[in-house]
């Protein structure tokens, strides 16, 4: 083979049978896509999981359709060609990103499935010269256009509104968990816990660059010691808090972001132009972890308005004082 030259093949190579055997695949990868949808939720949203139960028992129908098809037009023997075969044809999630997804994103993500199938049911057709062909190719692609309709339909038979409000509850709880409150600890960790040392070297040397260095030291040191803290404090199997990597990923990147906030802004040469941003910088991210606080966590504004700022206040004094002593 030539370096850099692919070895798939063109879709618009593709004869008839091969057409028909892509399609075969593409329909048994899809069924297993929406299965595997359906286990992901079955324990916390059964109404979902049966949705997307329905959706794979249409695949499978699609299928058979198909391989009736081929059958009676070249036989039993279906060549083995699948997506990743063809140059230019969409691809699926691999299944270690796609089992992982939240429940919105696998919504989103069955529609976006239904819309590339259509897409490809309708080219297809368009390069078929037999009429069977040629028509089973076009009903495929109106059943893939209704299928919003079809999970519609799913949905009023499997998601009442008040399973509905509970999977969307469950979901919610779900993202705080495993996303907000560790990406919260972090930022609160990282704005906070940074404020003495930083503005500490700020006062005691006046150099900028020394700050910086300190500042972005102390952040992604803490980031990185937050990130596997979080991880490896519970594996989420008996809480619930969802997979330890993304929490991990969550408290860490958030904890880095926290510190280094305050710390860019001693790139700037001047000390007091500096500083002055900096504490800019720290007032929107006492007040950003207020926001988040109240709207994702529920606590009461005045609550969290005074524990944020003054802990944070308190730590920015005592690293001032440390710092001109």
């Amino acid at each position: 083979m030539i370096p850099g030259v692919t070895s798939r093949r063109r879709f618009s190579d593709l004869g008839e049978q091969e057409i028909l055997a892509l399609a075969i695949s593409s329909e048994e990868d899809d069924a297993r896509i929406y299965r595997l949808y359906a286990e992901r939720l079955r324990e916390d949203f059964p109404g979902s999981a049966k949705i997307f139960d329905g959706m794979a028992a249409e695949e499978d129908e699609h299928r058979h359709r198909l391989i009736e098809l081929h059958k009676k037009r070249f036989g039993d023997v279906i060549p083995l060609i699948r997506r990743e075969h063809v140059s230019g044809y969409y691809a699926r999630r691999p299944v270690w990103l796609i089992e992982n997804l939240g429940l919105e994103r696998m919504r989103d993500e069955a529609e976006a499935m239904e819309r590339e199938a259509e897409r490809f049911y309708r080219k297809a057709a368009a390069r078929t010269s037999d009429a069977d062909t040629r028509k089973l190719l076009g009903d495929l692609a109106a059943a893939e256009a209704g299928h919003g309709k079809k999970a519609d339909d799913l949905a009023e038979t499997h998601l009442d509104d008040d399973t509905r409000s509970a999977e969307d509850r469950t979901a919610k709880r779900q993202f705080v968990l495993t996303w907000v409150q560790p990406g919260l600890a972090g930022l609160m960790d990282g704005s906070v816990s940074t404020l003495a040392p930083i503005f500490a070297t700020a006062f005691a040397t006046h150099d900028t660059h020394t700050t910086f260095l300190v500042g972005l030291a102390a952040s992604v040191g803490a980031g990185i010691s937050m990130g596997f803290t979080e991880a490896a404090s519970d594996d989420g199997e008996l809480s619930g808090r969802g997979s330890p990597v993304k929490r991990g990923v969550a408290s860490g990147v958030m904890t880095a972001i926290g510190g280094l906030g305050h710390a860019l802004p001693y790139l700037i040469p001047d000390f007091w132009t500096a500083t002055v941003i900096a504490l800019i910088v720290v007032f929107i991210e006492l007040w950003a972890i207020v926001w988040i606080q109240n709207k994702f966590m529920e606590t009461p504004f005045l609550r969290a308005t005074f524990q944020v700022v003054l802990g944070g206040a308190l730590v920015f004094a005592a690293g001032a004082l440390i710092g001109s002593g």
